[in-house]
């Protein structure tokens, strides 16, 4: 009868229990409600305050007090984004360009409740893309595929500029635009690459001439620079006799010259 007394657990420390129990529910209850009352806005996002439906108020990062079923909070990323797109357009010579574009951009903090109310929280899809593809398209079909190349600089800053206008309109700022990649069809490609061989041939002919036309030209030189020379000493010559035969000394070797004429032996005049 001892041993099965022991066994049947006290009342009171059952009623302990329970109370514990239920206060841990309701303080946890409690807590819940409590945290509803606030939002959090991290940095670099913009809080949007929704009361039933409308929009109030503009959080900035920080905790912020709300009023639970009647508040909302829309959390709205102002960061800067990168949306790349590839875009299929023609240029004005009918080339297919195949273009990718990448894009920088960040929403308006002040203006973000405009933008909320106008486009919702998709901006992204719903008008960043479909802006880069309008405006690539437009571009491109302003330059011939050759000025792509050659004007990429220009083209850049006149797709940038028609981005921006089609988005400021929109509460969207642009960071930075680049010009990823253009590609071409094989034919052009292989039509560009013909014609800087020919290019290159013919600066190759262009050196080669300038180069024969130089060494010509100090042939010229040299052939009068002799002229002159044989000129000046004739001259010198006619005007001195002596200097001939000083020229004769000059170049002989010492040695004198022998005739044979029969038994006779020459006079030499030395």
């Amino acid at each position: 009868m001892a041993a099965f007394s022991e066994r049947i657990p006290d009342p009171k420390m059952v009623m302990k229990y329970v109370i514990r129990i239920i206060g841990g529910i309701i303080l946890l209850v409690f807590l819940v409600n409590i945290l509803s009352f606030f939002t959090i806005v991290q940095p670099g996002e913009r809080g949007l305050l929704l009361q039933f439906g409308t929009i109030k108020a503009i959080y900035e990062p920080g905790l912020h007090f709300q009023v639970p079923i009647v508040n909302n909070v829309v959390i709205l990323d102002v960061r800067t984004q990168k949306n790349e797109v590839d875009v299929s357009a023609a240029s004005k010579d009918l080339q297919e360009i195949e273009t990718r574009v990448a894009l920088n951009f960040h929403a308006d903090p002040t203006r973000v409740d405009q933008l909320y109310q106008n486009i919702g929280t998709e901006y992204e899809t719903r008008i960043i893309g479909p802006a880069i593809q309008e405006s690539v398209k437009a571009v491109t079909a302003q330059f011939t595929a050759e000025e792509l190349i050659t004007k990429r600089a220009q083209v850049k800053e006149q797709i940038r500029s028609d981005i921006l206008n089609r988005l400021q309109t929109y509460f969207i700022v642009i960071d930075d635009l680049s010009i990823v990649d253009f590609s071409f069809s094989p034919e052009f490609d292989m039509a560009i690459e013909a014609k800087q061989t020919a290019v290159q041939q013919a600066l190759k002919a262009e050196n080669d001439l300038r180069r024969i036309e130089i060494e010509a030209q100090q042939k010229i030189e040299t052939a009068k620079a002799e002229a002159e020379s044989i000129r000046i000493q004739a001259e010198a010559l006619k005007e001195n006799a002596d200097l001939i035969e000083l020229k004769a000394v000059e170049r002989w070797n010492g040695v004198l010259p022998a005739y044979m004429m029969g038994d006779t032996i020459p006079l030499l005049n030395i």
